[in-house]
């Protein structure tokens, strides 16, 4: 593999640039991260997915946000990371991977061109027990809080699928809502360690809509694990069925939860670009 190769991806427009620890020959710090992401002095891109060395499942990624924090699990992002390794040759049609938020199991189930086309990833188990989110609330399962949020008050249900995620229902949703209200939820004191936030809308039993802001990344066409978040709620307060469409700016997913609740997710991606890092823009990392 070429020296700084990177491959840069989309699932429902939420953009991903894919790097090898193996082949880059520079750190990849909070400001490398912010500048490669940087749509004007970067390549642009809601985020990073860093191959690493496996130690519990055939293969492994780090997953970081464009301001530089790392995420424990993302729908979108696995999905992109998995066509990758399913595209360049490393994997063939199921594999693990693992994530800091756990392992999942991912299947191609659909090729067009000799490409991942459709990506199946198994998202593990949801969990609403308020500490495993986490959260501060005393209750024992974060749902259906009142949350005061500035000069609003938010019912909020709150659902870790790998990582943190704020659920507010809606009978009609607003992108402004969540545009003025996204990063004070994400930063609100009762989440610890920030959190993903959605305001949803249920469509039918089989059908729900969904506006998203993303932890470290802002408002986001689309989201693999808030659409499987969501979906954990929907389900938790009996509004679905256990196969559900979560419909987003950026497209669709389908969400199936077993009795357990654990998740199945499926939707497509597409690669955009490859290319190698430019000199120049390694340089200005080191300024």
């Amino acid at each position: 593999m070429r020296s700084n190769f990177f491959v840069k991806s989309h699932g429902l427009g939420n953009e991903y640039i894919i790097l090898d620890e193996a082949s880059i020959d520079f750190p990849l710090t909070v400001k490398a991260i912010r500048r490669i992401c940087n749509v004007h002095h970067g390549i642009g891109s809601d985020g990073i997915l860093l191959r690493v060395p496996a130690i519990r499942a055939d293969f492994a990624v780090r997953i970081f946000n464009p301001d530089g924090s790392e995420a424990e699990k993302s729908g979108n992002g696995l999905r992109i990371f998995c066509k990758y390794l399913y595209d360049y040759g490393y994997a063939g049609s199921r594999f693990t991977v693992e994530t800091k938020g756990g392992i999942v199991t991912a299947e191609v189930c659909e090729l067009s061109g000799g490409k991942a086309h459709q990506i199946r990833v198994d998202m593990g188990r949801a969990t609403f027990v308020s500490r495993e989110v986490p959260t501060v609330f005393e209750e024992e399962e974060a749902l259906g809080i009142d949350l005061e949020i500035a000069d609003r008050v938010f019912k909020v249900y709150c659902v870790s699928v790998g990582n943190p995620h704020c659920v507010v229902l809606q009978d009609e949703l607003d992108l402004n809502d969540i545009l003025k209200y996204g990063s004070l939820l994400e930063n609100h004191s009762s989440f610890p360690n920030r959190i993903n936030v959605q305001f949803a809308r249920v469509i039918s039993p089989r059908e729900a809509e969904i506006l998203i802001w993303e932890r470290g990344a802002g408002y986001t066409l689309a989201s693999g694990s808030s659409s499987c978040g969501v979906a954990s709620v929907l389900r938790k307060l009996g509004l679905i069925e256990p196969s559900v469409t979560i419909r987003m700016p950026g497209g669709e997913l389908q969400i199936e939860l077993d009795d357990d609740f654990n998740i199945r997710m499926t939707g497509p991606v597409r690669q955009i670009a490859e290319g190698t890092l430019n000199p120049e823009l390694l340089a200005d990392l080191e300024l």
